[in-house]
């Protein structure tokens, strides 16, 4: 019997060189500090980056990693490395130096790109790795913004890499080819690649980009959420992109001040935030006029609480479309649509994509509203699987529909509302923070004996870790020096906000810890987060 050849299908030729074909050549894709690019001038760095990798020995498949800024270079870098047909993975700048020596293991990546301000964290990383592998898997660095010397394996600069090689015609990749690699802590607590393909970016780019966000050739995109987010990739890369339109990168750490400043030169037309940072802005004193160009805004990561929808509608004049994605599924999949928001809520699921609820008990499918349960998605964008990760992947991945770990309620308008988490896994800030790796650290304190990490919402009804702490007896210790101490030794977001030293944890007649007394005990107690 014949085998049916599949779909061939590049994301980098659907996201550049075709607009280019279709006559948008001259169209600005990039604004970012100090100038902007066009699609033809992105095509090309697209191209370059392409043959310099393949002058490096990079294949179709093999994994290119980023630990880099939001730069045009990092979007050039994403963007070649899928024309190659090589799998990009971008990885959190906020990773330490041990976090990304581990990810490196784990994704046997061929090449990595860093930029100059996060190069000290990559150098010590890749010194751990060589030191600890006889042939491991990274041939070459490539520094953006910097020479990048002393590394432990051979470096060279982002502009040697663009002049390498010999123009390469994008690889004949499949719809269902790997295309990218974004790391999440999800619902287990370790780091584990959620692998997506070709095709998957196309997915979201014609459901929730354009059915949904309904962007145009005309807007400007401005999203607080970085490139290796997948909210943020979206955001800045795939949904402008796909049709024509622009997009401001701004490499610094964001800030209200920051934001506001940007918005101010730029007036992007949709806005891209989480609710952290949307409390944060209504608490600061950014002008009220600063997002006068905004038709809408968007927001994601965590469930934004309907007292900052209408803080924000009422004091920035743009309503915000709040909705509820994943790593593993690439983008958003329930999500309010413009004229029919109910705030508070996750909306609805973007078209082409289901949603259930499950009875966690005997796993039936719950129909009527109003009755709690977990809940389940399915849609072409959700990822093949975890990388090297079977047991996790048969748990999370289950035919057709992928187990979100989220507790959810249909309510009788048909609009879905989020109700916890189906474990004890916290999201902070948008972020996946695993209460045992915070737990871990607190123990390495000398004066800390027991801990629990759970979630708490702080003043606008967001959640934030918190962890209650038994100190060894007779010594005393203060709450902004084990802050302090989890500070130094992980990444800023795993923090706890608050620190309570209490006399016992709560545990069942065998010993396990029972984190929900844990979580009430500390709000009877006003352990507010902060």
């Amino acid at each position: 019997m014949p085998i049916t050849a599949p779909e061939v299908f590049n994301a980098a030729d659907y996201l550049v060189h075709r607009r280019v074909a279709l006559g948008d050549g001259d169209r600005v894709a990039l604004r970012f500090p100090g100038g902007e690019l066009t699609y033809a001038e992105v095509s090309e760095r697209v191209r370059a980056v392409a043959a310099g990798l393949s002058a490096l020995g990079v294949r179709a498949e093999e994994r290119v990693m980023f630990f880099a800024a939001d730069t045009p270079e990092l979007v050039a870098g994403i963007l070649g490395a899928m024309h190659l047909g090589a799998v990009a993975v971008p990885v959190s700048t906020m990773l330490t130096a041990d976090d990304l020596h581990a990810l490196l293991v784990d994704a046997r990546a061929r090449v990595l790109v860093t930029t100059a301000e996060f190069a000290d964290t990559a150098r010590v990383a890749v010194e751990t790795l060589v030191k600890g592998e006889a042939e491991p898997d990274l041939t070459t660095v490539v520094t953006i913004g910097t020479q990048g010397d002393d590394f432990a394996v051979p470096a060279r600069t982002w502009s040697s890499l663009v002049g390498a090689g010999a123009d390469r015609a994008v690889y004949p990749s499949w719809a269902d080819s790997p295309a990218l690699w974004l790391y999440t802590s999800g619902t287990t607590g370790s780091p584990k690649a959620a692998m997506h393909r070709h095709g998957s970016i196309r997915f979201v780019c014609e459901t929730y980009g354009q059915r949904v966000l309904g962007i145009r050739a005309d807007d400007l995109c401005f999203s607080v959420a970085k490139l290796f987010f997948a909210y943020g990739i979206g955001n800045s890369l795939f949904f402008p992109f796909s049709v024509g339109a622009a997009t401001v990168l701004e490499p610094g750490r964001p800030s209200p001040d920051l934001v506001a400043e940007v918005a101010a030169r730029h007036r992007p037309t949709l806005f891209f935030g989480v609710p952290t940072f949307y409390s944060a802005l209504l608490n600061s004193a950014i002008p009220d006029d600063t997002f006068a160009g905004v038709r809408q805004g968007v927001s994601a990561g965590e469930p934004l609480p309907a007292t900052l929808f209408t803080r924000v509608r009422d004091r920035f004049g743009f309503e915000i479309l709040d909705g509820i994605g994943s790593t593993e599924a690439l983008h958003i999949f329930l999500s309010n649509a413009p004229g029919a928001i109910r705030p508070g809520s996750s909306g609805t699921p973007v078209p082409g994509y289901r949603v259930r609820i499950l009875d966690e008990s005997d796993g039936s499918v719950i129909g009527e509203p109003d009755r709690p349960g977990a809940l389940y998605v399915s849609g072409e964008s959700v990822a093949t699987g975890y990388w090297c990760r079977s047991e996790t992947s048969r748990l999370a991945f289950q035919g057709e529909w992928l187990r979100t770990g989220d507790t959810y309620v249909r309510n009788a308008d048909g609009t879905y509302s989020y109700l916890g988490r189906s474990d004890d896994m916290i999201k902070a800030g948008g972020i996946w923070v695993s209460p045992s790796e915070v737990e871990a650290r607190l123990l390495e304190h000398p004066d800390v004996v027991e801990v629990a990490v759970v979630g708490l919402r702080d003043a606008d009804g967001l959640d934030k870790p918190v962890a209650a702490v038994v100190v060894r007896s007779g010594t005393s210790v203060r709450e902004d020096e084990l802050v302090e101490f989890c500070r130094a030794g992980l990444a800023a977001f795993k923090r706890p906000r608050r620190v309570v030293v209490v006399d016992a944890l709560p545990k069942t007649a065998t010993g396990k810890l029972q984190r929900y007394r844990v979580r009430a005990s500390l709000a009877e107690m006003g352990a507010v987060a902060r």
